[in-house]
């Protein structure tokens, strides 16, 4: 670090006498020399010898800063606060930059306040403190008395300085610009933008003036969160502004300890543990509760009150930054997102502040931001702790060269950073600047711990925000219908208590009658619920599922008489030689409980595909294919998964995409597993507690597996911490990881409801436009250039060039289109899914599907049958754990989706259906009336009767 500030000084403004480039030379040889002297010295000896170099070269640091003046000295203030980093010598030497630098000339002070006050200091002060309380980069105090009395301090800008930090800038973004040149991966470039942004600030008193009567404020206004107070726990001082100009601020006297004053801080007994945590409670309410912190939080800028119980002053918020709410909301998802490991959240974090990765290595993100909020060390520590950074560094650089496929000095040129956010600069310093101050004290922060309160509260203060309205609550588009109008009406009335995240969509007669979004993303995620947003849905996809292998019987790739070992040779062991598709359909393959004791001892296979298809071949039935009707809560997935890969020659998700995905024009809005750069529109599970303590009361029939029934509340409230993890979302679990919209599932039903008709477009109201993501996003590894690429014909001429076109979506991922995607894309928007004209009867296992279904069973082929209160079975779909849902009314031609966040027993889903059809005069399908028989897939939607709508 010391030889790359000689270099800089190298090349840097000229303004000292010292010749540079022979300190920089002379620091060279004599670091070289030490190394080689100390190869034959004992430990003691050789530790002796470093710390004398060290101080040697940190006073000639010092003294180059200090004649450099500027942002040269605002640097040393940063390096002296780095005692978990630096060697001991360098902060002892360069703490006196934070506030013992050598004081301007009194005339020149003098002179300063009467051209800025406008009156002789005698008229100004009763008296006058020569000698300076502090001299740092900028400005100099003096202890003084107003002509009233008051007891202030003076702080006098030092002249010239404004031209000097200027000039200090404008140098070192065209170094910064040329390292970056050279080494793209130390491109600081954001980095000394938000300081030519905000460094020129400080230079305004008035703005410093009135950034402290501001910060002042936030931090005695009571703060309320889910928990309580959270603002009690700050308990901080501010001088309070007297008069202020651009050049002089005048502020209330505080007398107070200096924070490298340790003999005083001992005399006095302050308890610096205590200290620095107040100090540490500070910053997080003004980062996470106001958006509004000093970034500037060195030792020079606190001071620690005489009286008990000692409360620490805080001064000098020349820089100041304020952050957006969006941006404060995204800095503590980050911060819990770090606390709970939780690689979605952080990712989603990244996407809402605006970095952007090149590359998917959510572990490494996780590792890298980790550091910022990672227990603060000792002074005496730093060693280790380099040594800790350095094995981790070269332990990501590992895994980057691994991942790119980079040999050694690729992987040194390459910057993993796409785009940086400039807002998050001066937040990052701050938490470096609070680590160097503990280690200073030789104290320990666990700011996971101290900071957390303030992060949540930021994120549950829009749950706690009073009466909800249709503005702030429901997301802003036009309704479709008058029915979609009184519903949002109705959702308003349900509120915030039982619904967390929701949408619904609706289709009659093939046209958009409802397409509504309302609440929030996730318990910490505040963001608005869009149209677009994605929910994991459990066993709705199930359903999806389902029509994936009807289409293929379609298309004649199989045939649901067919044995599944006919198709997938290896399944054909163990007792399952006889069982046919249409059993696995139907639920009467006898494998409903198959792996459920691999995935109860190890969960984490249900992410492997390729392995969890490897056990289900080792499965053995536990009763007679087609004997029985028992859910397969779990494997129906891979039973269905297994069939279609094999059936097709290719892999689930192309198959997914080709059949319903592309068709509909769903694209980027249904996955089962989902693709990197989609986590900014993930809604996030929680669970309805109150609701979660009437689990002891489900009663189901002998369809539903008892597996499935043990320890149900244990699983209700374990499923959202497994389900919300990045890696079983990303997952292919075709029973219960699908992730979609209202508006995709709602169109996919609108479709199955006329026999695979494509419904017209979507509503041009609904915003973004369905459809218009590009479905599998591509990390910008690099600057995507337009390539030629010529093509000959059979004959050999070439057809002229094609452009590779770019589409970048709004988190900066991008896909490739050629002309070849263009035409498979076409080519998949044919007005049909089916040809076959008895679809709907193999949906639903009516007609000569009928002997393919067990009596009386609630399944058809893949889909849950309803009969409504004629009992006439026109309608089918697939509900999931927790609430969400989906289906269509064949009669009526009408389809609809339901997606909540809030797991519940589904009381809100039900009333919604059931509000839908009674305001369109349809008949309410007994999944959904208040007294008709639930399906096995909704054993966690069921309730008493009585509690429902």
């Amino acid at each position: 670090m010391v030889l790359f500030l000689f270099s800089v000084m190298f090349f840097h403004r000229p303004a000292s006498s010292i010749p540079l480039s022979r300190n920089r030379n002379i620091f060279l040889m004599h670091k070289q020399a030490v190394q080689k002297r100390v190869q034959w010295v004992s430990t003691v000896k050789k530790h002796a010898i470093w710390t004398k170099t060290h101080e040697r070269n940190a006073r000639r640091v010092l003294n180059l800063m200090i004649e450099l003046e500027g942002l040269w000295v605002k640097m040393g203030q940063y390096l002296s606060t780095r005692a978990d980093v630096l060697p001991e010598p360098y902060i002892n030497v360069l703490k006196q930059l934070q506030d013992s630098l050598p004081p301007r000339p009194f005339e020149e002070v003098r002179g300063t306040i009467e051209k800025e006050l406008g009156k002789p200091m005698s008229d100004l002060f009763a008296d006058f403190v020569l000698d300076p309380l502090a001299t740092a980069s900028i400005a100099q105090v003096h202890r003084a008395t107003l002509a009233d009395g008051r007891e202030v301090v003076v702080k006098i800008q030092h002249d010239g300085v404004k031209e000097i930090i200027l000039e200090d800038l404008k140098n070192a973004k065209s170094l910064i610009e040329w390292i970056a040149w050279a080494e793209p991966q130390y491109d600081f470039n954001p980095m000394i933008d938000e300081w030519c942004k905000e460094a020129p600030k400080e230079l305004d008193f008035n703005h410093e003036a009135e950034n402290t009567r501001t910060v002042s404020r936030n931090l005695s206004r009571k703060t309320d969160s889910e928990s309580g107070s959270v603002s009690s726990a700050v308990d901080v001082l501010i001088p309070e502004v007297i008069q202020s100009t651009d050049k002089v601020l005048i502020l209330e006297y505080m007398d107070g300890i200096r924070l490298n004053d340790n003999d005083s801080l001992e005399a006095y007994g302050v308890d610096k543990q205590k200290l620095v945590e107040e100090i540490t409670r500070a910053y997080a309410h003004q980062i996470y509760i106001d958006g509004f912190f000093n970034g500037d939080p060195h030792p020079g800028n606190f001071l620690v009150s005489k009286e008990p119980p000692h409360k620490p002053i805080l001064l000098d918020f020349g820089l100041t930054k304020r952050i957006s709410k969006s941006m404060t909301q995204a800095l503590a998802k980050m911060f819990l997102s770090c606390a709970e490991g939780d690689h979605v959240a952080l990712l989603s974090a990244f996407a809402e502040m605006g970095l952007k990765l090149r590359v998917d290595m959510p572990q490494q993100a996780m590792d890298i931001a980790t550091i910022f909020f990672r227990q603060s060390t000792t002074a005496k520590e730093s060693k280790e702790n380099i040594k800790a950074l350095n094995e981790q560094r070269e332990r990501n650089k590992k895994a980057l060269q691994e991942k790119m496929k980079l040999n050694k000095k690729e992987v040194q040129r390459f910057n993993p950073v796409d785009a940086f956010p400039g807002d998050a600069i001066i937040f990052m310093r701050v938490l470096n600047l609070l680590r160097g101050l503990s280690a200073s004290l030789n104290v320990r922060i666990v700011y996971l711990d101290i900071m957390r309160p303030f992060a949540e509260s930021t994120l549950l203060g829009s749950l706690t925000q009073g009466q909800i309205t249709n503005g702030q609550w429901i997301y802003d588009s036009p309704a479709n219908s008058d029915v979609e109008s009184r519903l949002r009406n109705y959702l308003l009335e349900l509120g915030s208590d039982k619904i967390l995240g929701i949408q619904v969509c609706a289709y009659k007669d093939g046209k958009v009658i409802i397409d509504t979004a309302a609440g929030m993303l996730g318990k910490y995620d505040p963001r608005p619920v869009q149209p677009d947003s994605l929910f994991p849905v459990f066993s709705v996809t199930k359903g999806i599922t389902a029509g994936m292998v009807h289409w293929l019987v379609d298309k004649g790739k199989l045939k649901y008489e067919e044995t599944v070992a006919n198709i997938w040779p290896n399944f054909g062991t163990n007792g399952k030689e006889l069982i046919k598709v249409h059993h696995l359909l139907n639920h009467t393959s006898g494998l409903h409980n198959a792996l459920g004791d691999v995935v109860k001892n190890d969960p984490l296979l249900v992410c492997d595909w390729e392995e969890t298809l490897n056990q289900v071949t080792k499965c053995t039935p536990e009763t007679e294919p087609g004997s029985a009707q028992i859910y397969h809560y779990l494997s129906f997935g891979w039973l269905c998964g297994g069939v279609i890969e094999h059936a097709s020659g290719k892999k689930f998700q192309e198959v997914l995409e080709e059949a319903i995905v592309r068709p509909l024009h769903i694209e980027g809005e249904l996955y089962i597993g989902i693709p990197p750069g989609v986590e900014s529109r993930l809604a996030a599970l929680t669970v309805d507690t109150e609701e979660l303590q009437k689990l002891s009361g489900i009663k189901a029939g002998a369809d539903v597996p008892p597996a499935l029934l043990n320890n149900v509340a244990q699983m209700a409230s374990g499923v959202p911490v497994l389900f919300n993890t990045l890696n079983v979302r990303r997952a292919i679990i075709p029973a219960a990881n699908g992730h979609c919209s209202a508006r995709a599932l709602a169109r996919y039903y609108a479709a199955l409801a006329t026999g695979g008709s494509v419904p017209p477009p979507h509503s041009a109201d609904s915003k973004p436009p369905l459809g218009s993501h590009v479905h599998t996003p591509k990390f910008p590894t690099a600057p995507l250039k337009k390539k030629k690429v010529t093509r000959k014909k059979k004959g050999g001429s070439s057809t002229g060039n094609l452009q590779d076109l770019s589409n970048t979506d709004k988190d900066g991922y991008s896909q490739l289109r050629t002309s070849d995607a263009d035409s498979e894309a076409a080519a998949g928007s044919a007005s049909m899914i089916f040809s076959s004209d008895k679809i709907l009867d193999a949906f639903m296992g009516i007609g000569e599907y009928e002997s393919m279904i067990h009596p009386n069973g609630k399944f058809g082929l893949g889909f849950r049958r309803y009969n409504n209160a004629s009992g006439k079975l026109r309608c089918f779909g697939h509900s999931g754990m927790g609430g969400s849902t989906g289906f269509c009314d064949v009669e009526n031609n009408f389809a609809i989706a339901v997606m909540v966040n809030k797991m519940s027993l589904g009381s809100v889903t039900r009333g919604i259906i059931r509000f839908v059809c009674e305001e369109l005069g349809l008949p309410v399908p007994d999944e959904y009336s208040a007294t008709g028989e639930k399906g096995p897939d909704m054993v966690l939607n069921l309730m008493p009767p009585q509690q429902s709508r």
